[in-house]
């Protein structure tokens, strides 16, 4: 039986956490997946934030291999109904390798940040972006689909 166990990241998981976020990219079908250039400064992104107090990057080992991936980031919103403090937690880079999928790792990343935000971040809110193969596993732990679309634009 393959050892498993979920932690925090650590600068070591570097190049992992880029070909995770690759593989999410790839799986969205993402125009630019492939590209160099923006892998490159994700790897710099980790560089600098992997040990924030206000990003929660979990990743599953399986066997000495980082396999799946979930990050929450903390961001400060306006306080409004539901968050009076402001503090709301974006997930993202959740992503299971193509070989280690359908087997419960990239739940064990998301159920650690969502510990993180709930315990030691204080987070009063969650919010995502969630692929179609997703959608059931973020339901289950309680998130719902918004009215609100997410409309988004790109500046040149």
């Amino acid at each position: 039986m393959a050892e498993r166990f979920v932690r925090r990241a650590v600068a070591a998981d570097r190049d992992a956490f880029v070909a995770l976020r690759t593989t999410m990219f790839e799986a969205m079908n993402s125009p630019g997946w492939d590209d160099p250039s923006w892998q490159q400064a994700a790897g710099e992104w980790f560089d600098q934030h992997w040990s924030s107090p206000d990003v929660c990057l979990a990743v599953v080992e399986v066997d000495g291999e980082v396999v799946a991936s979930a990050m929450g980031s903390l961001r400060a919103i306006v306080p409004s109904p539901g968050s009076d403090r402001g503090r709301q937690l974006y997930v993202h880079n959740v992503a299971t390798l193509p070989h280690a999928r359908r087997r419960g790792h990239a739940q064990l990343a998301f159920d650690e940040v969502m510990r993180w935000a709930r315990e030691d971040a204080g987070a009063e809110s969650a919010e995502l972006h969630a692929t179609y193969e997703g959608q059931g596993m973020y339901a289950r732990a309680g998130f719902n689909v918004s009215k609100a679309p997410t409309m988004r634009m790109w500046f040149d």
